[in-house]
């Protein structure tokens, strides 16, 4: 009777989902992306034990699922702000869409506006103005059967003006991600931060009342010390505990089951023991990341070569423990006084993440701006070479996607 309800349910919801969503997924319905789960333990009835929350709701766990397996043949292609970050501001479809035809298949958005205290609830405040908007795209945004993460640009707990610690006084630096730990004098203002959070996740909801499922990449960049939580600032230990206690206190202490969460450090291992060093463990990570710009920064093909090695430790990982890989953030940002590269999407890109038999389960370029770009429009001198990578048969936009949060028949 159980398994008759939810086939049922699952019908209605693609039903919904093909009524309403744009033309970027006609086509979908047409994609078969199912290749075999050979030499993989994961099944379509076991895949919540492999998750940090083993109560996710279903479309949290067919996520899970089925980027797992889209890593097999494919790599997702998404953008950070697609929906409101325009090259020139030029405002409409995203950027992508303006190129290709479709939209990414992934959205990128970040709780850095919604839990700043500026925020004060108020219709007429521009940070909550930003919480709406942003909350308005993730739904449309799964409307559309597209993936939704988010990061965490967390202000520092002192003055909350900023997340650099080139911002913060060394007595600032030293004290402040120690004090957000359990028994430090900042943890209650951590956890009203995540209140928030939890708040947010739990109000995303599809046409059908369902919870719309969200990663979640809290406290990324850790090895760098560009940020408040960086490597100079905390031990691997205090790390650790940071990242359970934020887990933990969603999952456990506010109930939030629509989460996958996700530990991404920028580029500077070249060992899996390296990767590991500040990892806080199997069961509270489910997408293994890595953030990296630097490989691409004009580095050629050795710089590909470079990121694909360390996406091969990622990948690895990912599939002895039966966890979803990805390049977590990345990017090369044309201005007027930075051309773009030659073949940087459709060569150096694309050979990063598809080399070495490597399973990347999708890769979230930095969003578009009034001065500069990271994925061209139709209008620009590489917009060819993104359209060619994005049109390979590893990549991924919306309109080659599955159904991503069904389990598949």
């Amino acid at each position: 009777m159980k398994k008759h309800l939810l086939k049922i349910i699952y019908l209605s919801l693609a039903v919904l989902i093909a009524t309403s969503c744009s033309s970027d997924k006609d086509t979908t319905d047409e994609i078969i992306v199912d290749p075999p789960m050979q030499d993989d333990p994961l099944t379509t009835s076991n895949a919540a034990s492999y998750m940090v929350d083993a109560s996710a709701t279903k479309e949290t766990v067919a996520l899970f699922y089925n980027l797992k397996r889209l890593a097999k043949t494919k790599t997702a292609i998404g953008q950070q702000d697609a929906f409101n970050s325009f090259y020139q501001n030029a405002g409409g479809d995203s950027d992508i869409k303006k190129n290709t035809g479709f939209d990414p298949a992934v959205l990128g958005s970040d709780f850095m506006f919604i839990t700043d205290k500026n925020n004060n609830g108020q219709s007429n405040n521009w940070f909550y103005q930003q919480e709406q908007k942003i909350t308005a795209d993730v739904k449309a945004a799964y409307a559309k059967g597209i993936i939704n993460t988010f990061s965490w640009h967390l202000r520092e707990p002192n003055k909350e003006d900023s997340f650099y610690a080139a911002d913060m006084t060394a007595e600032q630096k030293s004290t402040a991600f120690r004090s957000i730990l359990p028994g430090g004098s900042n943890n209650e203002w951590y956890k009203k931060k995540l209140d928030k959070v939890a708040s947010v996740i739990s109000n995303l909801k599809g046409s059908n009342g369902e919870l719309i499922p969200v990663i979640f990449r809290p406290f990324h960049e850790f090895d760098g010390s560009w940020f408040w939580w960086g490597a100079d600032f905390c031990t691997p230990d205090e790390y650790k505990k940071a990242y359970q206690f934020t887990v933990d206190y969603l999952k456990n202490t506010k109930g939030v089951h629509n989460i996958l969460y996700a530990f991404s450090p920028d580029n500077s291992y070249t060992t899996e023991t390296n990767y590991l060093s500040r990892y806080p463990g199997d069961k509270y990570v489910d997408i293994i990341g890595m953030d990296n710009y630097g490989d691409f920064n004009n580095q050629g093909q050795t710089g590909s070569d470079r990121a694909n090695s360390k996406l091969k430790i990622l990948s690895d990982y990912a599939k002895a423990k039966v966890k979803i890989a990805a390049l977590t953030e990345t990017g090369y940002q044309v201005t007027s006084t930075t051309p773009a590269i030659s073949d940087w999407f459709s060569t150096f890109m694309y050979s990063a993440l598809t080399k070495n038999d490597i399973q990347i389960s999708y890769v979230m370029f930095w969003n578009n701006t009034k001065d500069g770009y990271y994925v061209p429009n139709g209008t620009v001198s590489n917009a060819l070479d993104f359209k060619t990578y994005a049109t390979k048969t590893k990549s991924a936009l919306v309109n080659s996607l599955p159904k991503m949060y069904e389990m598949p028949k």
